[in-house]
């Protein structure tokens, strides 16, 4: 099964317990696939520096548990040739879809509301990763 995630799962992941972090623990075992595209690590890595999330490993002497060098490793990263202009509200979300489909995924998994609302996207599902880990277990 192939999936991509949007940002917020993969800062979930990185610095919280939950089912954000149990996708990442399905992807580091070979269990799902996770497509990125280098527009998505170059997001999560500058959401790292915003300052509120400096605050909330400090505040809560928090680890990271994954850097950005463990996502590219256990992820397949691709390029998507096709820019679509799908979400008005939130332009940068449109990664997700960009990368989703030139990876031929079989879900979106995100907890972001732009791209919830579509529900699905050129046959794929958008799911949140709480959505995703309860169908993941009626497999």
């Amino acid at each position: 099964m192939k999936i991509t995630v949007d940002t917020n799962i993969l800062v979930s992941a990185t610095f919280w317990q939950g089912s954000s972090n149990s996708i990442m623990e399905k992807v580091e075992c070979g269990e799902v696939e996770l497509v990125l595209s280098k527009d998505i690590l170059n997001e999560f890595s500058a959401v790292l520096l915003y300052p509120e999330i400096q605050e909330k490993i400090k505040n809560k002497h928090l680890e990271m548990n994954r850097t950005i060098a463990k996502v590219v490793s256990v992820s397949t990263i691709i390029e998507p040739e096709l820019k679509l202009d799908e979400i008005k509200d939130d332009p940068d979300d449109n990664k997700i879809l960009e990368c989703a489909v030139a990876g031929g995924v079989d879900f979106i998994v995100s907890n972001d509301k732009h791209l919830l609302k579509l529900k699905k996207f050129q046959g794929i599902p958008i799911v949140t990763s709480d959505e995703f880990i309860q169908m993941y277990k009626m497999r």
